[in-house]
């Protein structure tokens, strides 16, 4: 790789973007192209501004319409969603809980909050998730399932009580096979779908094929509500739960205040969920840029040796909420980022490896050798929609 070629990529970049010279380019940033200020406005208005409002019903029975889940709930982010999909799972202090090493740390911190351990098993090459041979060779070698139904680490003793598998940078895992091995191994998966919204999985909505899915919906993502999350399930009855314990598991009463169980404060106020509401119009054409994007990085680096484009895997729509590519080593990556960070594009590398931050250093993992290859390589290239023509 030369500087000739990083020269060629920075100026493709700034085409697509139309941006003037001096201009920086974003990684992401939010658009905000439709009838956001109209029900900001409303809110303020009603003086409905925090976790109760029209909005915050209105924004979880049509991003439910829109996944195809049988319920949604709002969080005030996508981490408490993640803390509350592992509780309703009945992850408890002591358990064991598997995940991928390449991951935001949010999923990790999850886990943590529930006093269970994370175990870090490889990814997939092909979707950057959560690897269903990986995990699969792993339990068969590491772990078998009791008189009593649940599995366990041999080694440990620990109970294994869930799987968290994440959508990486939108685009869907392998989803059948993981939830075929779960089931046979009486392990719960939970699908951190934080950055998949609008992926799909074989025509189905990631974050719903699992009982339990966890949306972000912070200012980076594909539609944001400033700060929020949400929580898809497959089962109604799970998801009145779930807005009960999100809300203080308050018992409905004019006036008394009774709670019948430990319940977190994790409601979404109002005004975030006002901006849901118009970021979620105009998804169907924000995903439809992105993927416009997507294609045209597609065939641009088709013609760079060297740089492999990270595509959507067989079967799936991703939203593409993060465009990646893959350079020959870590050298040719800095020089890459250090090149294009200069020159006005902003680019990143993934996040650092879970077990390689000293929370979790000790953690069991599997080698993760394609985790540590991919992290090696991987640059984010900006990936917000190119301009608000909506």
């Amino acid at each position: 790789m030369t500087n000739n070629d990083f020269c060629e990529i920075t100026q493709f970049i700034r085409h697509n973007y139309n941006a003037a010279d001096g201009q920086t380019v974003a990684l992401h940033s939010p658009t905000f192209a439709g009838n956001e200020k109209k029900y900001l406005e409303e809110c303020i208005d009603t003086t409905f501004v925090s976790s109760v409002g029209a909005f915050v019903d209105r924004f979880e029975s049509e991003m439910a319409r829109y996944t195809g889940a049988a319920g949604a709930v709002v969080t005030v982010n996508g981490t408490a969603a993640l803390h509350m999909a592992l509780i309703l799972s009945d992850v408890e202090r002591g358990d064991e809980v598997i995940t991928q090493p390449l991951t935001f740390i949010a999923t990790c911190n999850a886990i943590a909050y529930t006093g269970a351990s994370p175990v870090f098993i490889d990814i997939d090459r092909s979707t950057l998730g959560l690897s269903p041979d990986a995990l699969e060779a792993w339990l068969e070698a590491n772990a078998d399932v009791d008189n009593n139904g649940n599995c366990r680490n041999k080694t440990t003793g620990a109970r294994i009580s869930a799987a968290v598998v994440m959508h990486t940078f939108g685009h869907p895992a392998r989803l059948d096979r993981l939830v075929d091995i779960c089931e046979r191994w009486h392990i719960k998966l939970i699908e951190d779908a934080a950055e998949s919204v609008g992926s799909l999985y074989h025509g189905r909505h990631t974050g719903t094929i699992a009982p339990i899915g966890a949306l972000s919906f912070n200012g980076n993502k594909t539609i944001t509500t400033g700060g929020g999350g949400m929580l898809l399930f497959s089962d109604e009855t799970m998801a009145r739960r779930a807005k009960h314990l999100t809300t203080q598991a308050k018992v409905p009463h004019r006036w008394e205040f009774i709670h019948d169980s430990i319940g977190y404060n994790y409601r979404m106020p109002n005004i975030n969920a006002a901006l849901g509401c118009a970021q979620l119009e105009q998804l169907p054409n924000f995903i439809a840029d992105k993927r416009r994007t997507a294609e045209a990085y597609r065939r641009f680096f088709e013609n760079i040796d060297g740089i492999e484009f990270v595509t959507e895997p067989e079967g799936t729509r991703s939203n593409y909420w993060l465009n990646a590519i893959l350079l020959p080593d870590r050298t040719a990556r800095d020089s890459f980022m250090e090149y294009t960070n200069n020159h006005g594009i902003q680019t990143r590398p993934v996040w650092e490896l879970m077990p390689n931050l000293r929370m979790w250093e000790s953690a069991a993992t599997d080698g993760i050798r394609v985790s540590r290859d991919i992290a090696d390589r991987l640059v984010n290239i900006p990936s917000g929609v190119t301009a608000p023509r909506y």
